[in-house]
This record gives structure tokens, sequence and C-alpha cells, in this order.
């Protein structure tokens, strides 16, 4: 493997290791030492967490402690005196919903209201994570998680003011995303065929507007002649051709005559896969050129969705099969364009929130000064604080104690304890029945259902994007590869932060992994997959990126060792909310009704919030879920 200078390699105890070992030789004492000192100590606050490179979103340090409660089942002797004096309220998870739900509980208190914050990580924002690269000299910020405020317009109003209240001006976005960046660059999409799985490396770009589509005779030859390149059989070749360029209607073939509501009722019972093999006349060859390329939505590949979901996506192969996407399109969806990204994703959300809660913790009056500001984050839980972020502190009880809460968490390896008025879960459900000690079995069996879905977040800083520009190449998708796709960062400016304007600059690479278990329902495949992710290292990820990117685009130009400066693995084994599957899960399930509602049931002065409790992975659905939890706590000031 060729070894990279200026990377750090930070091996770490893998959930798998320390569950399955570790935990079954040690008390949750002995554990719990181990876990403390560098990866959960003070220590690590002298290194500012969004320039950690190495692996990061879950990091070592983070999980321990929750897997040996969860798994082993041990916790230490809970602490007889409280850490500080009473709170008003205690949330627990400093993510998106967690902090939304201390600014909304603010405005409900009072300004002097006493709230704390705990996570368990040594950054603030949860998912939404912000990645700092500096790169010969300049500041490079990816997103290391939660992407994008997608479809504004259709927030809810309470939402929306959370946006206005942060002073988040939406329109602004239109003149901070360069639309036309790559466009100017002659940059489109592409496919990369590996040698490994094709027989010959080769970098199909398609030219067209977006991926599979044409909107014009142009595209529809850019497309075709791209497609006369692909390293697959010519029976492969025309079975492609014939769904994507002549737009052959295999659902009026396979339901002559059926009426819309029909073909919708059909698709849905029907994974998109099994439709275009046996409908449509696709061999597994040419499925597989497309298998995984919506993967990002649900961390499933075709044969794990249904071929609705293939109309609600606008997918090349299910466009012209007489229904209007529009018509069959999700709730919580609209039309605009997706342009609203922060530099560092919806961590810009995050921080905005934390800098109402802890003004003294930063010097940014505006969402554009944001996106260049530090965090002065030993500032963050001082006792002259009225919001306090615990960082590196997990939570192992909350229950209700004579008309209070008591939380217990565990910080440098010691259990430490907090009394508050009441409590917000906003953290991973799943943990939620072995630290609420009150909770009944037919919520616990609510809760179980949701199973959280894993993935990560590579970002690879580097020195140039000359080979992109070379092969004209913005993102590609790499069927059966490592990364499921591979692209320069979203071309936002804002304020003293400008992206990369030459291709001699620097500028972030973004490629994500999905860990699936092909044939099996989606609950289990996120479970299975899980297990498979937290097994890699480092080193198996970095391997990964320098192979894709070499094979790619090494015949323009990349070369790993000198254009790769840094690389972030932002590991999420429990990340994306889940969402219901119509083709596992029944029809009539949705963030309106599922499990999800039972799984949610307030516990005396305890209540949930989280994306979890919404079963919606987004932005307005942890901030809902916020404002929900407010509202059911009723505090008055």
């Amino acid at each position: 493997m060729t070894k990279l200078k200026g990377i750090t390699r930070r091996e770490f105890i893998s959930g798998i290791a320390v569950t399955g070992v570790m935990a079954s030789l040690m008390s949750s004492s002995a554990l719990l030492a181990v876990t403390g000192g560098q990866a959960t100590g003070t220590s690590i606050n002298f290194i500012y967490p969004p320039l950690r490179t190495g692996m990061r979103g879950s990091h070592k340090g983070s999980f321990e402690v929750s897997h040996t409660l969860a798994m082993v089942g041990e916790r230490p002797e809970a602490p007889t005196n409280y850490t500080d004096s009473n709170y008003d309220l205690v949330i627990v998870g400093g993510g998106i919903s967690g902090l939304s739900a201390a600014w909304l509980a603010r405005g409900k208190i009072g300004p002097e209201a006493r709230i704390l914050i705990l996570d368990n990580h040594d950054d603030f924002g949860g998912h939404a994570k912000r990645n700092e690269f500096e790169v010969d000299g300049k500041i490079l910020v990816g997103y290391g998680g939660s992407q994008t405020i997608d479809s504004p317009a259709s927030y809810s109003d309470e939402a929306k003011a959370v946006l206005k209240g942060l002073g988040i001006e939406i329109e602004k976005f239109y003149q901070y995303f360069d639309r036309n960046f790559y466009k100017k660059h002659s940059m489109s999409q592409a496919i990369h065929f590996s040698k490994e799985q094709y027989g010959k490396d080769h970098l199909g770009l398609l030219k067209t507007s977006d991926g599979l589509l044409w909107d014009s005779e142009e595209e529809k030859e850019n497309l075709s002649i791209s497609i006369d390149g692909w390293p697959v059989s010519a029976k492969s070749r025309a079975e492609l051709k014939r769904l994507l360029i002549d737009h052959f209607d295999w659902c009026e073939a396979w339901m002559p005559g059926a009426s819309k509501a029909e073909k919708i009722e059909a698709l849905k019972t029907i994974s998109y896969k099994e439709a275009l093999m046996t409908h449509a006349g696709l061999s597994e060859e040419a499925y597989s050129v497309f298998a995984g390329d919506y993967i990002g939505m649900w961390a499933l590949e075709w044969e794990a969705l249904s071929a609705l979901e293939a109309v609600r996506a606008y997918h090349g192969g299910a466009m012209h099969l007489g229904l209007d996407p529009h018509e069959v399109i999700e709730s919580g969806h609209g039309e605009e364009p997706y342009i609203f990204h922060f530099p560092d994703g919806n961590a810009g959300i995050a921080r905005l929130l934390v800098r109402d809660l802890v003004p003294h913790s930063v010097s940014a009056p505006t969402m554009e000064d944001m996106a260049t500001a530090h965090f002065a984050y030993d500032r963050l839980d001082r006792d002259e604080n009225t919001t306090r972020i615990r960082l590196n502190s997990t939570v192992i009880e909350t229950k209700n104690v004579d008309g209070f809460v008591d939380v217990i968490y565990v910080r440098d390896g010691k259990a430490e304890k907090v009394k508050a008025k009441a409590a917000i879960m906003a953290g991973y459900a799943h943990m939620l029945p072995h630290i609420l000690p009150e909770m009944g079995d037919s919520q616990k069996e609510a809760i179980d259902w949701a199973e959280k879905v894993p993935m990560a977040y590579v970002n690879v800083a580097l020195t140039n994007w000359r080979a992109w520009q070379k092969a004209g190449v913005r993102y590609f998708t790499c069927p059966k590869g490592f990364y499921s796709n591979l692209s320069l960062d979203f071309p936002v400016s804002m304020g003293k932060l400008v992206f990369s304007p030459t291709s001699n600059d620097p500028v972030v690479a973004h490629l994500p992994y999905y860990p699936i278990k092909i044939g099996a329902p989606s609950r289990e495949q996120h479970r299975t997959g899980r297990y498979k992710m937290l097994e890699l290292t480092f080193d198996d990820f970095e391997r990964a990126a320098i192979e894709q990117l070499s094979q790619a685009l090494g015949p323009y130009g990349f070369n790993a060792e000198r254009d790769i400066a840094a690389i972030m693995v932002n590991r999420w084994p429990h990340g994306y909310a889940y969402e219901y599957n119509e083709l596992f899960d029944p029809h009539d399930w949705s963030p309106e009704k599922g499990p999800h509602i039972a799984g949610r049931k307030r516990i005396g002065n305890i209540v949930m919030a989280g994306s979890d409790s919404c079963a919606f992975a987004y932005v307005n659905g942890a901030i809902d879920a916020a404002i929900r939890a407010v509202n059911e706590l009723w505090i008055t000031a």
C-alpha cells in the first residue's frame, strides 16, 4: 500500500472487538478505565475537533461505554452526590435535534434557563459534523455527515422559524452555490468500471444533465456513445440501450392496459431489480451498471427498494411508464434545487445553534461569519453558562425521582449524576431501553423496529483537481466498488471561505461507503452492515480510496502520493434514522404512522426527540422532533 505523507492513521478498538472479546473478559469498571484517558479525557480538548484526521464520526472513546452497557449489561455504581446544582432541563444528545430542543426550551423558560446538553462525542452536532483541513496554507471545509437543507419550502412553519431565528437566509444559497461551476469547467457525471469487476478500467462519461436521463437529442447521442464504450457484453449494451435510449415501457408490457392506480400499487410490491430483470429484460450484468446508483438515499441497492421508488427518484429506467413522479413523490420533499448547503453541510446549523446557546464560545454574528469561525471548546461547559454543553459524556441511566429527573453519565471513566426538572432524549433511540429503566416492554418493542442505517462519509483533501478536470468528470459512480461513488465537493463559497477557484487549488473529494448484504431485508442489511463496518480499520478505508481514485483518474495524471494531503473517515454505525421501506414494511407506515409513535411515548418528565422519533432522516425531521418534545413538556416561564 502506498504510504502517504501527512495522513494520520488512528487505529481503533472496533465495536466488535470491544463487545465480543474485551467485554467478555472485563468488568464494566475495568473497561471504563480503558476508555478513559486520552480518548475521552480532557487531553482531547487540546485538539480542535474539526481538524482531527483519521477515524472520526463514531470515534474511539465515544461508543465503548454504550456497547458495554447494551451488550454486557453492566454499569458502574451510581454516585451519591450530584456533580452540579439542579438544572431546568437536561438534554441527552448534542445533535441538531438536541441543540434545537435547547434553543426552543430557552424560548419557553426564558434566557436564564439552566440547561445541560450531554453528548458522547468529542464534538457537538451529532451526525452534522464539520471536517477541516489545512492544505498548502489554505483552509478546506467539508461535511462529515448530515449534508444539506433539503426542500426548505416544505418545512413546517415552526421549523422555518428556527432557521430564520438562527439568521439562516435560505435565498442567499442561490448566490453562494455556483450551479454552473462544473459546467464551466466542462465536467460531468461518469461511471467507473473497475478492472477487477469488469475486466478493464474504464471511465465512461455520461455528458447528460442528469446521469442516465437525457433531455435533448445531443444528450441522447452522448449517452448512446457512452454505453457503446462500457466494458460489458454486446447483449448487455443492447439491453441498456433499449431501456435508457429507446425508453421501453416495461410496465405496460407487464400490465397492459393497467390504470395508474393499479400500476402504483403493483410497483410498491416488487423491487426495481426484479422488475427490470423480469419485465424489462435486463441481465444481471446490465443491471449491475446502476445497481447502487441510488444507495446514498437509503444505504440500499435497488434489489431492496421498490420499483415505485425508482419512479420517485426519476431513475432513467423508470421515467417512461406513464407515471408522473409528482404523483407518487414522498411527503416532506419538494422540487427546489439541491443547493441549500453550508460548506460544512448541516454542521453550519449546529454551529449557529451553539453560538446562540453559548454566545461567548465563538464570534460569528452571521451565517457567513460562521463559515470560517473557530469555537473555543473550553468555554462550552463553564459554571457561568446558563446552557452548558458537556462532551465526552455517555449517559447510562435517566429516570424520574421524586418529581425530578436524575441523569447518570460516564465522563473520564467515572460515573457522574445531575438532576433536572425534565429531560429530553435526543440521541440514538436503540439505546433508550438500556438507559430508561421505567420503559415498558411494548415501548421497547416499538423502538426495536427502527434499525439505524450504517454509513461512512470519507473526505479526502486533495492538493489539486487537475486530473478530474482533464478527465472531464466531477462525480462518478463505481458499480460493485467499495465506495459507491466519488465526487468533488459542492461548489459553495460563503463569507471568507471561497471554493477552490482553479484546478491547481486544493479541494475536498467526498467518498461515501455503505455496508450492505445483498438479498436480505432492509433492517437485516443495516444490522449486519453495522458489524461489517466496525471491523474495518482506517487503513481499509484509506486503501480503497487510493485504489479507486488511482484506477479512475490515474490515466489523467492523478498521483496519490502527490495529490492526497489528508483523509478523514466519518464512520457512523448508527447513521441515518430508519425510514419505512414499502418493500418490507406496511405501505401505510410513514412519519405520521408506525412503531416510532409508540416508541416516543413520554415517561414522566422524560420526553423523546431525535430523528428516530419521527422516522424521517432529514434536518426538518430532527427540528420538528425537538419542537414536539419541548411542547410536550409544556415548560413555562
